[in-house]
Protein backbone atom coordinates (compact mmCIF):
# COMPACT_ATOMS: atom_id res chain seq x y z
CA UNK A 1 0.00 0.00 0.00
CA UNK A 2 1.18 3.35 -1.18
CA UNK A 3 0.76 6.42 1.71
CA UNK A 4 -0.11 9.55 0.33
CA UNK A 5 3.24 12.35 2.05
CA UNK A 6 0.16 14.68 2.77
CA UNK A 7 -1.61 12.69 4.82
CA UNK A 8 1.30 11.56 6.83
CA UNK A 9 1.08 13.33 10.64
CA UNK A 10 2.87 16.66 10.70
CA UNK A 11 5.97 17.26 13.01
CA UNK A 12 5.75 19.52 16.09
CA UNK A 13 7.13 23.13 15.35
CA UNK A 14 9.68 22.61 17.43
CA UNK A 15 11.46 19.73 15.57
CA UNK A 16 11.68 22.14 12.60
CA UNK A 17 14.18 24.30 11.80
CA UNK A 18 12.57 27.66 10.76
CA UNK A 19 11.20 28.44 13.66
CA UNK A 20 14.27 28.54 15.90
CA UNK A 21 15.84 30.25 12.91
CA UNK A 22 13.36 33.38 13.19
CA UNK A 23 13.65 33.38 17.05
CA UNK A 24 17.53 34.09 16.89
CA UNK A 25 16.63 37.82 15.89
CA UNK A 26 14.30 39.04 19.06
CA UNK A 27 16.80 36.50 21.43
CA UNK A 28 19.58 38.63 20.63
CA UNK A 29 18.23 42.16 21.08
CA UNK A 30 16.43 41.16 24.32
CA UNK A 31 20.28 39.97 25.34
CA UNK A 32 21.50 43.23 24.38
CA UNK A 33 19.09 45.42 26.22
CA UNK A 34 19.48 43.39 29.31
CA UNK A 35 23.52 43.91 28.62
CA UNK A 36 22.76 47.68 27.86
CA UNK A 37 20.17 48.01 31.02
CA UNK A 38 23.04 46.30 32.77
CA UNK A 39 25.60 48.82 31.97
CA UNK A 40 23.26 52.01 32.50
CA UNK A 41 22.67 50.83 35.70
CA UNK A 42 26.00 49.77 36.91
CA UNK A 43 28.13 52.79 35.43
CA UNK A 44 26.59 56.19 36.08
CA UNK A 45 27.26 59.18 33.98
CA UNK A 46 30.06 61.64 35.79
CA UNK A 47 29.90 64.32 33.60
CA UNK A 48 26.07 65.47 35.08
CA UNK A 49 26.42 67.99 37.80
CA UNK A 50 23.09 68.75 40.08
CA UNK A 51 24.66 72.83 40.74
CA UNK A 52 25.09 74.94 37.62
CA UNK A 53 25.52 77.79 39.53
CA UNK A 54 28.22 76.60 41.38
CA UNK A 55 29.60 74.78 38.41
CA UNK A 56 29.83 77.89 36.54
CA UNK A 57 31.53 80.28 40.07
CA UNK A 58 33.72 77.07 39.66
CA UNK A 59 34.87 77.60 36.08
CA UNK A 60 35.37 81.59 36.64
CA UNK A 61 37.63 80.99 39.61
CA UNK A 62 39.96 78.37 36.89
CA UNK A 63 39.94 81.25 34.02
CA UNK A 64 41.43 83.33 37.19
CA UNK A 65 43.89 80.31 38.09
CA UNK A 66 44.68 80.02 34.30
CA UNK A 67 45.65 84.11 34.05
CA UNK A 68 47.65 83.94 36.89
CA UNK A 69 50.13 81.06 34.98
CA UNK A 70 49.90 83.33 32.46
CA UNK A 71 50.97 86.26 34.52
CA UNK A 72 54.02 83.83 35.73
CA UNK A 73 54.83 82.62 32.31
CA UNK A 74 54.45 79.23 33.41
CA UNK A 75 55.64 76.21 30.99
CA UNK A 76 55.86 72.57 31.96
CA UNK A 77 57.07 69.60 29.90
CA UNK A 78 57.39 66.35 30.86
CA UNK A 79 57.85 62.82 29.35
CA UNK A 80 56.48 59.32 30.59
CA UNK A 81 59.05 56.32 31.20
CA UNK A 82 56.83 53.46 30.91
CA UNK A 83 59.38 51.00 31.93
CA UNK A 84 59.98 53.13 35.28
CA UNK A 85 56.47 54.05 36.00
CA UNK A 86 57.29 57.93 36.76
CA UNK A 87 56.72 61.30 34.82
CA UNK A 88 59.97 62.94 34.50
CA UNK A 89 59.99 66.93 33.38
CA UNK A 90 60.18 70.41 34.41
CA UNK A 91 58.88 73.65 35.49
CA UNK A 92 59.97 77.23 34.08
CA UNK A 93 58.57 80.21 35.14
CA UNK A 94 59.86 83.41 32.21
CA UNK A 95 62.41 80.62 31.59
CA UNK A 96 63.49 80.48 34.99
CA UNK A 97 63.38 77.04 37.10
CA UNK A 98 60.31 76.79 39.53
CA UNK A 99 61.42 75.22 43.00
CA UNK A 100 58.35 75.21 44.59
CA UNK A 101 56.23 72.09 44.96
CA UNK A 102 53.35 71.37 42.19
CA UNK A 103 50.54 68.98 41.77
CA UNK A 104 49.83 66.97 38.40
CA UNK A 105 46.15 65.67 38.06
CA UNK A 106 45.87 63.46 35.31
CA UNK A 107 41.97 62.78 34.43
CA UNK A 108 40.93 59.59 32.94
CA UNK A 109 38.83 60.11 29.79
CA UNK A 110 35.82 58.27 31.21
CA UNK A 111 36.40 56.96 34.59
CA UNK A 112 37.08 59.28 37.41
CA UNK A 113 37.87 56.16 39.64
CA UNK A 114 40.70 55.79 37.40
CA UNK A 115 42.39 59.58 38.13
CA UNK A 116 45.84 60.29 39.26
CA UNK A 117 47.01 63.08 41.45
CA UNK A 118 50.92 63.55 41.47
CA UNK A 119 53.11 65.22 44.02
CA UNK A 120 56.41 67.35 42.07
CA UNK A 121 58.90 68.49 44.03
CA UNK A 122 61.61 70.23 41.85
CA UNK A 123 65.16 69.97 42.16
CA UNK A 124 67.47 73.40 41.99
CA UNK A 125 67.13 72.82 38.27
CA UNK A 126 63.36 72.77 38.37
CA UNK A 127 63.71 69.23 37.19
CA UNK A 128 61.01 66.79 38.94
CA UNK A 129 59.91 63.15 38.98
CA UNK A 130 56.59 62.27 39.69
CA UNK A 131 55.86 58.46 40.66
CA UNK A 132 53.00 57.46 38.00
CA UNK A 133 52.90 53.06 37.93
CA UNK A 134 50.80 51.85 35.41
CA UNK A 135 49.94 54.70 33.60
CA UNK A 136 46.89 53.54 30.35
CA UNK A 137 47.81 54.62 27.29
CA UNK A 138 44.85 56.57 26.95
CA UNK A 139 43.94 59.86 26.52
CA UNK A 140 44.69 61.94 29.74
CA UNK A 141 43.45 65.21 30.67
CA UNK A 142 46.34 66.97 32.51
CA UNK A 143 46.32 69.51 34.99
CA UNK A 144 49.66 71.28 36.48
CA UNK A 145 48.95 73.48 39.45
CA UNK A 146 50.47 75.37 42.34
CA UNK A 147 50.57 73.75 45.84
CA UNK A 148 48.79 76.29 46.77
CA UNK A 149 45.84 75.79 43.90
CA UNK A 150 46.53 79.71 42.62
CA UNK A 151 47.74 79.13 39.33
CA UNK A 152 47.20 75.95 36.47
CA UNK A 153 48.61 74.96 33.07
CA UNK A 154 46.28 72.72 31.32
CA UNK A 155 46.24 70.28 28.39
CA UNK A 156 45.55 66.58 26.92
CA UNK A 157 48.22 64.00 26.53
CA UNK A 158 48.79 60.56 25.21
CA UNK A 159 51.78 59.53 26.62
CA UNK A 160 51.87 56.50 24.24
CA UNK A 161 51.44 58.74 20.86
CA UNK A 162 53.19 61.79 21.90
CA UNK A 163 56.82 61.14 23.63
CA UNK A 164 56.75 64.87 25.37
CA UNK A 165 54.01 66.70 27.02
CA UNK A 166 54.87 70.65 26.82
CA UNK A 167 52.14 72.84 28.37
CA UNK A 168 52.81 76.76 27.92
CA UNK A 169 50.58 79.12 29.65
CA UNK A 170 49.27 81.93 26.84
CA UNK A 171 50.96 85.15 26.21
CA UNK A 172 48.88 88.10 27.34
Amino acid sequence: MHTNPSLLPAAPWYRHRWPWFLMIGPALVLVGGFVMIWLATSRPDAMVVGDYYKQGKAINQELGRDRAATRLGLRFEAGYDAAAGRIIGSLQSHGEPVRAPFHIRLAHPTQPERDRMLEALPDAQGRFVAAAPALEPTHWQVVVEGAARDWRLAGSWSWNKQAQLAIAADAE
